[in-house]
């Protein structure tokens, strides 16, 4: 693994390996995209999706990023709220993979994130050829007053990842 000094948390990289570090929480979903078995090519294609942020904005998931694909290194801040209240939550891209069965990538809480840790978003391909939405997490709180809330934090995280699924679903009946 490897350290980046504005990162705020040691454990970088740890979302790639699928070996969550303690001491945080840790929630990992799934959810299925396609009720038919896809190609390869589909997987690639929607993992191209996932990695140039059209899966976030067929979510309707409103984010900066400093370059139109994630790689290693990128930033990207996700806003996050709703009724004119919310956060920008800004994140450093750590890893980024592309694989027969899945293409991925992992980014990290940088300062100013109300949690430290970092999450990984996939599109993985199974054996039967069906497309998964696949989001591993393990956060903390970095901010005092969340941590009262933090058994609350997997019900928001569930909804986001519900959100994104739906967003990759549009994107693959479009095809």
């Amino acid at each position: 693994m490897t350290e980046q000094k504005d990162l705020t948390y040691p454990e970088v990289g740890a979302t790639l390996t699928g070996d969550l570090p303690t001491g945080y929480a840790h929630l990992h979903v799934r959810h299925r995209l396609s009720g038919r078995a896809r190609s390869p090519a589909d997987l690639a294609w929607l993992g191209e999706q996932l990695l140039t942020w059209r899966v976030h904005a067929a979510a309707a998931v409103r984010l900066d990023a400093d370059g139109p694909v994630a790689v290693v290194g990128g930033r990207v801040a996700t806003h996050l709220g709703i009724w004119g209240l919310g956060v920008v939550e800004p994140c450093e891209i750590v890893w980024v993979e592309r694989t027969p069965e899945a293409v991925a990538f992992g980014y990290g809480t940088l300062p100013g994130h109300a949690f430290t840790g970092e999450e990984r978003f996939a599109i993985e391909r199974d054996q039967a050829g069906d497309l998964w939405l696949a989001i591993d997490v393990f956060s903390n709180p970095a901010l005092w007053w969340l941590r009262p809330l933090r058994s609350l934090l997997p019900v928001f995280q569930r909804l986001f990842a519900a959100n994104l699924a739906r967003g990759a679903r549009r994107l693959l009946r479009s095809r």
